[in-house]
């Protein structure tokens, strides 16, 4: 299972970067799009500091500009690839403990927060797509069969 999660995570920063590259150089659709990226890098924040129990610096709903953006997927990045590099495979189903933005407890098993990550990002990266398209700009394919075939 751990192979397969970091290939996921890999393929988790993969899309994001390609969804940032073409919000940037998509200048009309910047206003709509880059809060939905800042918020699909927020989450992806939050959800690594629940794991490493420890409180996020960025709100779920961030205000971010691209460059911070750029700054929060690559922190995401190395901060995933170091949570699984150093997960013991049973302990993905360890349960973790924390408060979400409502202030509410919740506790939610190491793998399905896992599998939140992961599943999160294609939801908003559609949305994202939507808007480069509507505003004239290239939309990225973020599938993970592109992914696939760029060796990934």
């Amino acid at each position: 299972m751990k192979p397969y999660l970091q290939r996921m995570f890999r393929y988790v920063a993969w899309a994001d970067q390609r969804t940032l590259a073409t919000v940037r150089v998509t200048a009309a659709a910047q206003a709509e799009a880059l809060p939905l990226m800042a918020h699909l890098l927020a989450a992806e924040h939050v959800w690594l500091s629940r794991l490493q129990q420890r409180e996020p610096r960025h709100a779920v709903w961030p205000a971010l500009t691209l460059d911070e953006c750029e700054q929060l997927a690559a922190e995401n990045e190395a901060g995933y690839c170091e949570f699984l590099e150093n997960l013991a495979e049973n302990h993905l189903i360890d349960m973790k403990h924390y408060r979400n933005a409502a202030g509410q407890e919740f506790a939610t098993l190491v793998i399905d927060i896992l599998t939140q990550v992961i599943a999160h990002g294609p939801y908003h990266r559609g949305q994202i797509a939507k808007i480069i398209g509507r505003h004239g700009g290239t939309v990225p394919s973020t599938d993970f069969i592109i992914f696939t075939r760029e060796g990934g």
